[in-house]
């Protein structure tokens, strides 16, 4: 059976610098926990990036915030997708990379979990592709409800979890996706 895929989503330097309260302050260590464990095995491994369209944005073309934090950074040998919204699999050529290889699991990691992280497991999900979604090495940020509630990081964090886990994908933790796929 083919390895699962490791999507890595918006690891940028425009994420460390929002001023927004967020949650999960250790994601980026659990990031690089399964990073690691995913080089180790020498699995296929997806960089994904956010392209921003609006000019002024830290994610525009050239700007900083659009380079990926240099401790997360892809290898030379690492495929790389760029996205200019928040579904990796839209106008990406993701899915043909993936399906192209064989690969039918695909474990998710990055941010935000209520945007990025969450269209692309909702997408995966309804393609066929055993989903998986790690919690911990997840973040997101505050937000107003649609009824103008404000919301900490941690509700809206839960909320997206909520909304994927059983449909769309299996919700798990870094030290369970390790332990169950046997690369700790």
């Amino acid at each position: 059976m083919t390895p699962p895929a490791l999507l890595i989503i918006d690891q940028q330097q425009g994420m460390r610098t929002s001023p927004e309260p967020r949650n999960n302050p250790q994601a980026e260590r659990r990031i690089g926990e399964l990073l690691a464990a995913w080089r180790r095995k020498g699995w296929p491994l997806v960089h994904i990036r956010h392209i921003s369209r609006s000019p002024g944005s830290p994610f525009w073309p050239g700007q900083p915030g659009a380079e990926f934090q240099p401790e997360l950074a892809p290898l030379d040998s690492e495929h790389v997708v760029e996205k200019n919204v928040p579904d990796a699999f839209i106008s990406s050529g993701l899915e043909r990379w993936l399906r192209v290889r064989g690969i039918e699991m695909v474990v998710i990691c990055g941010v935000s979990t209520n945007n990025s992280v969450e269209a692309t497991a909702r997408t995966a999900g309804n393609l066929g592709f055993a989903t998986r979604v790690v919690a911990d090495a997840c973040f997101t940020f505050d937000k107003r409800d649609f009824n103008g509630v404000q919301r900490s990081a941690e509700e809206v964090h839960a909320m997206s979890l909520a909304n994927l886990q059983g449909e769309y994908a299996q919700v798990m933790d870094t030290n369970l996706v390790l332990q169950r796929l046997s690369i700790g």
